[in-house]
């Protein structure tokens, strides 16, 4: 009589896993799923995540997708369930078409709660974006009489005598930093208008501290591989004594995220004593805290209407001031790199050429009233409008920020769960990671001839017009470069910040150029860094100054 044994049933079971296991992660991806017809960066792609996650790590992720996207086309496969794309009709599909933020942006939360470019859901961010969008809006900014007295203060107190003293012939060699000059300007100018003047960070003096603060930044930027990529490994590690990410970074965050909320606080119990009227009101004057402000209002407004039924409830409603604080820490570590970076390389590339300098500050000067010095080492705030009008001007910023785009790395979307998405000529199923980047977008031969060159007479053709001869009988190459223009994204969630952004790379820009010339001191390293928001790999540019003199 034969005898049962349970080990019997070991080697089905043993083969029916394996097998599970095979089509699961083998075949199913590479073989049977939508995403198998899409074209693949490497041989890898379709059943392992690593080729990406590589490139990734390695800090090299942009030229390593640019490359693909030549070699593959507009849509390509970068993992088992991840794309990347570059072609502006696929790129309206995506950002325009309510995709929501994958869960890479997480990272992003500050003091453990959600901000608006954090929150994943595109109902949560609209919420958010509610409260602060009118503030940055090119309008309110045009008009605004806070921001203009924070500018006058930051360019003729702290910029401009800064400049102006580094010209005299006891600072010989003559030199100065102004990748870190920048980086200060811009973080005075978007700490002003969160916090207001008096709750600044004051960089641009503070050379000390700009340094330590910088340093921290850089520690925080550089470490955040695996909390955004691995994010599951990372924690489990970690509940085990690993730590992936290394306990000084963690450190670094700490204390950026104490110094924001320190001003943050500050603001707010400013704002409360206003409203009591223990203090003397501050609005539309330098110290009035324009962004803290729209937010608590936003907030109050928010609980009138909903209540405990807000989307918000248990993050902006209950925990207000971390809400506030997480918001404009974004702001200000956002707003200080980005605009920082544009300075540098606009400045750079101003610096190689005499005559553009000429060029630009004559046109500079056509403004009512212009930015030249006057007997008190003074300038004027010029007409926004006017400002915003010049075309040379407007050109170098726009070509530098395609150039260089800021924030050029990926921006990480997921395709809706509810049914398939026709992405170009492909369905992709839903909960799919897909991206565009400024980085691949602005290297399109058929809108930037020559992508690499930095060339700001492509933005001087009339808007609306063909940037290449016609006679070439190729629709692509007549396309309008302002429509290939991402550096600030698209959509409903694009850069909240961008008119702040451009407006005050226009005024620092037309401050300098109206009254001195540049040249270059040291550009060794110069080059971008390939991430997310890159810099110049040395981080440092130093340039030399002159006065203007009878010009």
């Amino acid at each position: 009589m034969a005898t049962f044994n349970i080990s019997d049933l070991y080697t089905p079971a043993t083969f029916t896993l394996i097998a599970v296991f095979i089509y699961q992660y083998i075949l199913y991806p590479a073989v049977f799923s939508p995403l198998s017809k899409i074209p693949k960066a490497h041989w890898s792609c379709s059943i392992s995540p690593a080729w990406i996650l590589w490139a990734r790590f390695k800090s090299r992720e942009n030229r390593t997708l640019h490359a693909a996207h030549q070699q593959h086309g507009p849509i390509v496969r970068v993992g088992p369930n991840e794309l990347s794309v570059n072609s502006v009709e696929v790129v309206k599909t995506i950002y325009q078409g309510g995709f929501e933020k994958h869960q890479w942006y997480s990272v992003f939360n500050n003091y453990g709660v959600p901000c608006t470019f954090s929150s994943l859901q595109a109902k949560h961010h609209s919420l958010r974006k509610r409260w602060v969008s009118h503030v940055y809006s090119k309008s309110y900014i045009n008009a605004s009489p806070a921001l203009a007295a924070q500018a006058h203060t930051i360019l003729n107190k702290r910029l401009l005598p800064l400049i102006q003293a580094s010209t005299r012939a006891s600072q010989q060699p003559h030199g100065v930093d102004v990748h870190s000059l920048f980086c200060a300007a811009a973080m005075d100018f978007i700490s002003g208008y969160c916090f207001g003047a008096s709750r600044r960070a004051d960089f641009i003096r503070r050379r000390a501290y700009r340094s330590h603060w910088l340093t921290l930044y850089f520690t925080r930027k550089g470490h955040s591989f695996f909390a955004q990529e691995l994010p599951r490994l990372s924690n489990a590690l970690r509940l085990v004594g690993v730590r992936l990410t290394p306990s000084w970074v963690d450190a670094a965050n700490r204390e950026l995220e104490a110094w924001c909320k320190e001003r943050s606080d500050g603001a707010i119990r400013f704002l409360e004593r206003e409203a009591r009227g223990e203090e003397e009101a501050a609005l539309d004057t330098k110290d009035d805290p324009v962004v803290v402000r729209a937010l608590l209002a936003g907030i109050e407004k928010e609980v009138r209407t909903s209540g405990e039924a807000s989307l918000v409830y248990d993050t902006a409603i209950r925990q207000r001031h971390l809400s506030v604080a997480s918001e404009v820490f974004d702001h200000v570590l956002a707003g200080q790199e980005t605009t920082g970076v544009a300075l540098t390389y606009l400045s750079y590339h101003l610096s190689q050429s005499l005559d553009l300098q000429r060029e630009l500050r004559e046109e500079l000067l056509t403004l009512k009233p212009n930015m030249r010095l006057d007997r008190d080492g003074k300038v004027k705030h010029p007409d926004s409008k006017q400002l915003d009008g010049l075309p040379i001007l407007h050109a170098v910023v726009m070509e530098t920020i395609r150039r260089y785009a800021p924030a050029g790395g990926p921006e990480p979307r997921v395709t809706p769960q509810s049914s398939p998405t026709r992405i170009g000529p492909y369905e992709v199923p839903g909960g799919v990671r897909v991206s565009a980047s400024a980085y691949n977008l602005h290297r399109d031969e058929t809108a930037f001839p020559d992508p690499e060159k930095w060339d700001h007479t492509r933005w001087l053709q009339p808007r609306g017009t063909p940037e290449m001869d016609d006679s070439s009988g190729d629709e692509g190459s007549k396309s309008d470069i302002n429509r290939h223009f991402w550096g600030f994204s698209s959509g409903g969630r694009m850069c909240l910040g961008s008119n702040f952004a451009v407006h005050e790379i226009k005024l620092i820009i037309a401050a300098i150029y109206s009254n001195y010339t540049s040249h270059i001191v040291d550009d060794e390293g110069i080059e971008p860094t390939d991430a997310y928001t890159g810099h110049p790999k040395s981080n440092y540019l130093y340039l030399r100054f002159e006065r203007v003199v009878g010009d």
